[in-house]
């Protein structure tokens, strides 16, 4: 199916526009999972129509967003390289720790990955704005709610010999050290503290598979101890007991956890997207932002866990 670049446009225009248009971070969400949405249609989508029903959900998710984009009156649009290198040195500020799960790098690398597909885009603004987003994330926290830890706690956490990572050289690697992570769970809560932080295991993890993918393993490498931080506070919530519970720390989640429902559809089949999403406000998202994540890492595994995809279903929303 050939996509229509114009999805990249408005994912582009959202994250640029973010940090002016509200002095927040967060619907750049938007912006990230529209980029998403058009590859994960045109990259994994099992059939033609699958590919159709997720890029019209994409579009119309991207749609509600508010428009004003600034592109310089005289049509002259930046250059990927020049683009790529305002985004790096941008991030090159907080590449080295854990901020907001994440979304720091996850916001970089979706924007590397639509310039690079459109080759050029925009006004030197635009681009700014997609930079003073990036900037804004220094010195904030790794995140807000936890199972077992305190945000203070998982700042201070340190990768150990007994935690027994293993060698992480490439994205391959880190793809097969994910996906054996995402099968390892018992149990998947709907909470922020826990299907919603393994869901940006995997989007966090991708956006540093992109970037050693773009040609920076150096910035790869700086981002892994961050990355490994997140994978380590979500171990101690592999298997629950729902006599102990763990501490929560959440300004938005309860206990007693619920288990998240099973889809019984994946997002690469047409039949997934039957359902119109738009109700959940597309789980802010994430119903394109997982997906893409999940399907990239698994291509780069050669024979990946059947529980990796079984646990993935807990992961999205059901259908």
């Amino acid at each position: 199916m050939e996509m229509n670049e114009a999805l990249l446009e408005k994912g582009l225009e959202i994250i640029s526009q973010c940090k002016s248009r509200t002095g927040d971070i967060w619907e750049a969400h938007i912006g990230a999972a529209a980029i998403a949405g058009f590859f994960l249609a045109r990259d994994h989508a099992e059939s033609p129509e699958a590919a159709r029903r997720i890029a019209a959900q994409a579009e119309a998710m991207a749609a509600l967003q508010a428009s004003g984009f600034s592109e310089d009156a005289s049509g002259e649009k930046t250059d990927f390289a020049i683009a790529s290198g305002l985004i790096l040195e941008a991030l090159d500020a907080s590449i080295d720790g854990l901020h907001w799960v994440g979304h720091h790098v996850i916001y970089s690398s979706a924007s590397l990955l639509a310039l690079r597909e459109l080759g050029s885009w925009g006004s030197r603004a635009d681009i700014e704005g997609i930079v003073d987003l990036i900037r804004s994330f220094k010195n904030t926290p790794p995140g807000r709610s936890w199972l077992g830890y305190s945000a203070s706690e998982v700042k201070k956490l340190e990768i150990e010999a007994e935690d027994r990572i293993p060698e992480i050289a490439g994205a391959d690697q880190l793809s097969a050290f994910v996906i054996g992570e995402l099968a390892s769970f018992v149990a998947i809560y709907r909470a922020e503290a826990h299907h919603d932080l393994i869901g940006h295991l995997l989007t966090f993890s991708h956006a540093l598979n992109v970037l050693d993918d773009l040609g920076h393993p150096d910035m790869f490498r700086r981002g892994l101890p961050a990355l490994l931080k997140l994978a380590k506070a979500l171990r101690r919530s592999r298997d629950l007991d729902p006599e102990r519970p763990l501490s929560l720390r959440s300004p938005v989640d309860r206990l007693p956890l619920v288990r998240a429902p099973r889809s019984e559809r994946l997002p690469a089949e047409a039949e997934y997207w039957d359902r119109d999403y738009s109700a959940e406000h597309w789980d802010f998202g994430h119903a394109f932002k997982f997906p893409f994540s999940f399907y990239d890492h698994l291509r780069r595994v050669s024979h990946p866990p059947a529980a990796a995809v079984e646990n993935f279903r807990y992961i999205i929303l059901s259908e």
